[in-house]
């Protein structure tokens, strides 16, 4: 029994997106150069590393298609992604990226044969992971960053439009 495959990760990918794209609308642009510390990244570069990252599986399963993570220069895709965060962008400049991005990741992954998915590529700490999975991370990554930018518009005092939502159901049950 194959619970999880392609079809639910394409699904999951689309969904988180999708929600990632509502907490960009529900922040003011005034807020995006907002960073809960100085070393942290400002939700506009949050939202920017989100945008580019999904290219990140792009490049290493089909561009590269590496067969393993050893010997891939990391610092230099880390340089070029902060130079990027780094650029200025209006807000609805990069909740465009965002949904363009979004989309033409689903898309790609959309058309990945299984048996590509199923190859196994080096880890670098050892051991292996199948293109399926490592993709699977992509996605749990924007998951992580979007966390954090709903702590973000917890601090700015937004409700985050999934507890919103959550409320909302409650208020018509009790109804």
């Amino acid at each position: 029994m194959n619970l999880y495959g392609p079809k639910q990760l394409i699904e999951s990918i689309r969904s988180v997106r999708k929600n990632t794209i509502q907490i960009a609308e529900d922040i003011p642009e005034e807020h995006y150069g907002y960073r809960p510390t100085p070393d942290s990244r400002s939700v506009a570069e949050n939202l920017t590393h989100i945008a580019q990252f999904s290219r990140f599986d792009r490049l290493l399963h089909e561009e590269e298609h590496v067969a393993t993570l050893a010997g891939f220069d990391f610092g230099k895709l880390s340089k070029k992604s902060e130079a990027e965060e780094k650029k200025a962008q209006s807000k609805r400049e990069l909740i465009e990226w965002l949904r363009k991005s979004g989309e033409e990741w689903a898309k790609w992954v959309e058309g990945l044969p299984e048996e590509l998915l199923a190859e196994q590529v080096g880890q670098l700490r050892g051991g292996s992971k199948t293109r399926f999975e490592m993709i699977l991370g992509t996605k749990e990554h924007e998951m992580h960053h979007r966390a954090q930018l709903m702590v973000i518009e917890r601090l700015l005092g937004i409700v985050p439009h999934l507890t919103r939502q959550r409320q909302e159901v409650r208020e018509k049950v009790a109804s």
